[in-house]
């Protein structure tokens, strides 16, 4: 990490958050007033408008992005997954095999498959910093080309084994709480145990260097986070509207947050994740869920499903 006074190479991301683009109030309002009511399908539209600057709505590049990532913390067996599952499900999205592709191709989604150097994991977040600040600054910009192609609706997901130990270490720090208790309520418990005690172990590793939200990611992240982070800032300077899916991604909300509280207006969540605490959580950061469907896979099915119906409220309008 860069020693105190020094410049980062973090220091483009701040820098973007001091310049956020607003919704378009006129055209929220004109829809809000054409619709009359609240229900929320045309919440959507209302926060569509607003955000795609114009009342009369169409959905013509709705894009799914999924990021995978690798974890140095898979190694303590904190999945029931094997670490060799994420590149498995990333060869099956891309010869177009998977649900998510049936799910896309049944909503006319364009689907994008970001393998981030899965053959090298992060380091061990109990050990060592996932990332330095120069790869998670590297990550950060190569998130922001999922807008990439003129998408103007945007779907972010991620997978990777290990990721929800990351996002647990991550929203423990940020939102207190053993780090265990951000785990998702699924799974054998013999794993949920190993999980919460890597998570929690990488909290106290690297206590004392985690007050900067930014170093947060560099520590206790993974690529997949800082992609994820970079594609909500880009999304927001070219006023794409936002979905997110899973735990990664509102991890990575999370830090936005907290570096801008008005960083995430441009988004709602996918799918309720599962626990109390996190949906409590999702309401803080103004991200409430658009589905409750049971849905645990993270291959951004629900993110697909949101987006249909996303699309729907388009039509509304």
């Amino acid at each position: 990490m860069q020693a105190p006074g020094t410049p980062s190479p973090l220091d483009d991301t701040r820098q973007l958050l001091l310049a956020l683009p607003s919704s378009n109030s006129a055209a929220a309002e004109m829809v809000r007033a054409k619709l009359g009511l609240a229900d929320r399908l045309s919440e959507l539209a209302v926060w569509l408008a607003g955000w795609r600057g114009r009342p009369v709505l169409a959905v013509n590049r709705p894009t799914v992005v999924v990021f995978a990532g690798a974890h140095g913390v898979a190694r303590h067996g904190v999945s029931a997954l094997p670490a060799g599952s994420t590149a498995e499900l990333v060869q099956t999205l891309s010869q177009g095999q998977g649900r998510l592709n049936a799910l896309c191709a049944e909503a006319d989604l364009g689907l994008k498959v970001f393998e981030l150097a899965l053959e090298h994991p992060t380091d061990d977040i109990t050990e060592m910093p996932a990332l330095d600040e120069r790869g998670c600054a590297a990550t950060i910009a190569f998130g922001m080309e999922a807008v990439a192609g003129g998408a103007d609706l945007l779907v972010l997901g991620s997978v990777g084994v290990g990721a929800e130990v990351s996002a647990a270490a991550i929203l423990s720090v940020l939102e207190g709480g053993d780090a265990a208790s951000w785990l998702p309520d699924a799974g054998p418990e013999h794993v949920r145990r190993r999980a919460g005690e890597a998570a929690q172990a990488a909290v106290v590793r690297h206590r004392g260097h985690l007050d900067d939200p930014l170093d947060l990611l560099c520590r206790l992240g993974g690529r997949e986070f800082a992609a994820l982070l970079g594609a909500i800032l880009a999304a927001r300077a070219e006023k794409v509207p936002v979905i997110l899916d899973r735990i990664p991604a509102l991890a990575a909300a999370a830090i936005l947050y907290r570096l801008a509280p008005n960083a995430l207006e441009h988004c709602v969540l996918a799918h309720r994740l599962g626990s109390v605490q996190l949906d409590d959580l999702a309401q803080k950061l103004g991200l409430a869920p658009l589905l409750d469907l049971g849905l645990t896979t993270g291959d951004g099915s629900a993110g697909a499903i949101a987006a249909g119906l996303v699309k729907t409220a388009a039509k509304i309008a």
